[in-house]
């Protein structure tokens, strides 16, 4: 890609209105656009970001049996009614809206009743069980306050996967299973090391639900951490019967700031059973499918890790979600800069190695802080001076560290 095609522009300054780091970087380095509160446009760049966090949710996903689908957005006043989950008293994050007709529509907030109610049409026998299927879909939830940039908006993507199994038992074997694969994706995205399954409520349906917590100064929730074990008790259910539960003193946890990045929710029968969603065991009798609910926020993790691992200077995106692995910064308008950047450029993308190559007509300052803001991994630089040693300089985005390089070991180091 190069830069003098891409129509987005970096800024000095933030949004006066934003009061977010990470929209306010993201913003600054051209990534999303600001709608309104809590509503952003991803641009390319920041597109690209969220498709490479989507790739490993997805490898994750489907290396543990899902099958991936898509939803409608807009949802049945019907469906909803049938699990008493319509009513704006019992969920107040509703929007709603009217067709022509006068009937009344949902906009999708979540998916657990209408893939629930989908599934009757496939879920018969014990034979058809256990399935999981999932989603990455835009959500839209009228949220009050929305000030925390892409980490809490009114309208966000999200991997949704719902399980359906024939027994507590099975349902418990899934459940870990996600369980391990989100740590798997959460460890590719960069933020494995402090990361931590949380314990939360599980509201009407469990004692515990899950929440995988991410350390960050600017999260919204507070959790108690015991490190040795790697779990977390969310504020919300801290008391001495759980802490005897779960075999913990009080004196064992660090009180810290964090950011949910994932959920995991066992609704056992309860569920099922509202919505009439049985199988037919051996005996051919009918009994009512376990349902597990699993939540990935998308974009939420992209939030996420610009405020945990951004700096002073910008971005800084792990290799595996980057925009690109290098940025080619050609410093001068000689012909032979021209023409060794150019060449450079066409190898590594000969050799399947993703470049933003700034070939703008700006300053060597710029462009080189431009390469900071925006975050890519790598930065390589041809100059006139490199070409007279026929080598070109790379700096490391993560530690700084510059090395002077030849043609071949640029090459081997990158590829």
């Amino acid at each position: 890609m190069r830069l003098t095609n891409l129509f987005t522009k970096t800024s000095k300054t933030s949004p006066a209105d934003e009061v977010s780091k990470n929209a306010q970087l993201l913003i600054r380095a051209g990534y999303i656009y600001k709608e309104m509160a809590g509503v952003y446009a991803y641009l390319p760049l920041g597109l690209l970001v969220l498709e490479n966090i989507k790739k490993i949710v997805r490898e994750e996903m489907n290396a543990i049996g899902g099958q991936e689908l898509i939803m409608t957005a807009l949802q049945s006043k019907d469906t909803w009614e049938m699990t008493d989950r319509w009513d704006d008293k019992k969920v107040d994050i509703w929007f709603k809206s009217k067709l022509k007709n006068d009937t009344e529509v949902g906009f999708g907030w979540s998916h657990e009743e209408p893939i629930s109610l989908m599934m009757k049409g496939y879920v018969n026998s014990y034979r058809d069980l256990p399935v999981s299927v999932y989603q990455l879909q835009t959500k839209l939830r009228n949220e009050l306050r929305a000030k925390s940039g892409i980490m809490r908006g009114r309208e966000f993507v999200m991997k949704d996967l719902y399980s359906y199994a024939r027994s507590a038992e099975e349902l418990q074997s899934i459940y870990e299973q996600v369980t391990d694969a989100y740590m798997r994706v959460f460890e590719r995205l960069g933020l494995g090391d402090s990361t931590f399954f949380t314990f939360a409520s599980g509201g009407s349906f469990t004692q515990f639900s899950h929440e995988f917590q991410t350390l960050c100064d600017t999260g919204e929730d507070t959790i108690y951490l015991h490190r040795e074990r790697k779990i977390a008790i969310n504020e919300e259910v801290m008391t001495d019967e759980v802490l005897n539960q779960l075999q913990l003193n009080r004196d064992e946890l660090e009180q810290v700031k964090s950011a949910e990045v994932g959920n995991i929710f066992n609704f056992g029968t309860k569920k099922s059973e509202q919505l009439s969603l049985y199988y037919k065991d051996e005996k051919g009798e009918n009994q009512p499918v376990y349902l597990g609910s699993y939540g990935i926020g998308i974009t939420r993790v992209m939030g996420v890790i610009v405020e945990k691992l951004s700096d002073d200077k910008g971005l800084l995106w792990p290799e595996s979600i980057a925009p690109a692995k290098v940025y080619l910064a050609r410093l001068g308008l000689s012909e032979d800069v021209v023409k060794k950047a150019d060449e450079i450029y066409a190898t590594l993308q000969e050799r399947g190695i993703s470049v933003i190559y700034d070939d703008r007509d700006e300053r060597p300052g710029t462009k080189l802080s431009d390469s900071e803001l925006l975050g890519i991994p790598y930065r390589v630089v041809v100059s006139d001076r490199l070409l007279q040693d026929s080598t070109y300089e790379i700096t490391e985005r993560k530690t700084g560290q510059t090395n002077i390089l030849t043609h071949d070991q640029l090459l081997a180091k990158l590829s």
